[in-house]
């Protein structure tokens, strides 16, 4: 997986995205706005991993971080700089799923997504009830 993250992260440098702050743009853009820990959930991240990649996408303006609903909530929304920094990176995405599909054989590509997110579903902790379950908060 180390891999074809890399596989990505090179081509996504060309948008000066790394993979992760283009799924970020990506998912915002289909769910936003939305609370912090909603995309967190989404995204099957911790909180704090969430808010450190967060940070550079609001400074450099293409997520926007403002009040929410009540005075201790916020919500997370893609600004037009982002939805325009989203467009030219998914070029760069494309090239490199293109790429990867050449290399590997599109079959090999489809089941290896198949595996991952298969993999993903077994890994998701499981909340026992008790307090200490990992996805709370």
């Amino acid at each position: 997986m180390r891999q074809v993250a890399q596989h990505y992260d090179v081509e996504m440098a060309g948008a000066g995205l790394k993979t992760t702050q283009y799924s970020l743009l990506s998912h915002v853009l289909k769910l936003g706005p939305l609370r912090p820990g909603e995309l967190a959930r989404n995204m099957k991240m911790s909180a704090s991993t969430l808010s450190r990649n967060l940070k550079p996408l609001v400074d450099a303006g293409w997520l926007e971080l403002a009040a929410g609903s009540d005075a201790r909530s916020r919500t997370v929304s893609i600004t037009p700089a982002g939805r325009a920094k989203r467009e030219e990176a998914l070029g760069y995405w494309k090239v490199a799923q293109e790429s990867l599909n050449q290399r590997l054989g599109a079959g090999r590509v489809l089941a290896l997504h198949g595996l991952i997110n298969e993999s993903l579903e077994l890994l998701v902790p499981v909340d026992t009830g008790n307090g200490t379950g990992a996805d709370e908060g």
